[in-house]
Order: structure tokens, then sequence, then C-alpha cells
């Protein structure tokens, strides 16, 4: 039984690995927002003033973008002020709304826009969409990561643009001259 943990742990860690490779990012860091991702959801399940299950916490580089709605601002704030305990946050960026719960059918709608673009990424020689990480949420398209250029950026946020349903993008995306600012 321990041989068999040992074994898939250890082919977690060499795909993580490989996902480091493909990407500009260290495999330190990778392992670093998993350490401070499971902490945040910890925190957060912890938290029982507030239900937190219609929001999406997405991190990248020690930047945290939450998304989603809060039934209340007061939740919201907790929210943010719970999402800077986490060790290794550098950023939040909050784009949470205060309204009811996404509904079964706009949950379906984002998945299916989350789906698209994520194949339109991976498809696009000219994105590397390992760099990249968004969240769908009332049909706008948040964008969080590091682009190599402009010229990048502008085919992702275009690949967002054009699909059916997409009300909105926003980019949290940074160029990756400007990544040693945010450290």
């Amino acid at each position: 039984m321990a041989a068999n943990a040992l074994r898939a742990l250890l082919a977690a860690a060499l795909a993580l690995a490989a996902c480091a490779c493909a990407s500009s990012r260290t495999l330190g860091g990778t392992f670093s927002d998993m350490a401070t991702g499971s902490e945040l959801s910890a925190i957060l399940v912890a938290d029982r003033e507030f239900d937190y299950s219609d929001v999406d916490v997405t991190l990248y580089e020690g930047r945290v973008m939450l998304t989603g709605t809060m039934r209340s601002e007061e939740g919201r704030r907790k929210l943010l002020a719970n999402a800077w305990k986490a060790d290794g946050v550098k950023q939040v960026i909050d784009e949470v709304l205060i309204a009811d719960k996404t509904s079964v059918g706009q949950g379906l709608e984002d998945a299916r826009i989350d789906q698209a673009l994520r194949a339109r990424l991976l498809s696009d020689r000219g994105v590397k969409s390992a760099n990249y990480k968004f969240s769908v949420s009332q049909g706008v398209v948040y964008i969080l990561g590091v682009a190599r250029d402009e010229v990048e950026l502008d085919r992702v946020l275009n690949h967002a643009r054009s699909i059916a349903g997409v009300e909105k993008v926003v980019s949290h995306a940074v160029y990756r001259a400007q990544t040693a600012r945010v450290r």
C-alpha cells in the first residue's frame, strides 16, 4: 500500500515537472502555488461564517484571482481578508460580484465557455497555454497569467472574445518583463 502511494506521489511530481517545463514557470513556483492553493482552500473551508461555494480561486505565481459571487459585501470582505492569510500570496485580485448564487444553467454555460477556451488555447501554436489560467463566471472570462509578448496576449484575448456566450473578457495577465514587479 505504501509503495503504491509513493508511486502515485512520484507520478504526480513527474507530471508537475513536465507541466513546469512546458511553461516559463519553475517547478518550485508550481509547487508553491499548489501549497498556497491548498492552504487557502483549508482557510475558506474552516470559515463557517460565510458560504464560499460560488467563488472560484485561481492562482498563478502567488497572484490570487477571486471570481464568482458572494451574497453580501460583508462576506466578500471576509473572503478578501482570508485570501491574504495563505502563505505565498503576493497579490489578491477581487472580481467577486455581490449577487445570488450562479444558476445551474449559467454554471453549465460557463463550463462550456471554459472548455471551448481551453481547447482553443491548447490548439494555438502561437500561445503557450500553460502560462495562462482563467475563470468564467456569469459569461465573463477572467484571465490570469504571464504573456510572452503583446501578440500572444492579443491572441488569447481574441480567442476568448470569439466564443459564443462570452459577455466580456477581463485580463489580469502580465507580460514576462512585469513579473519581477509582482514578486
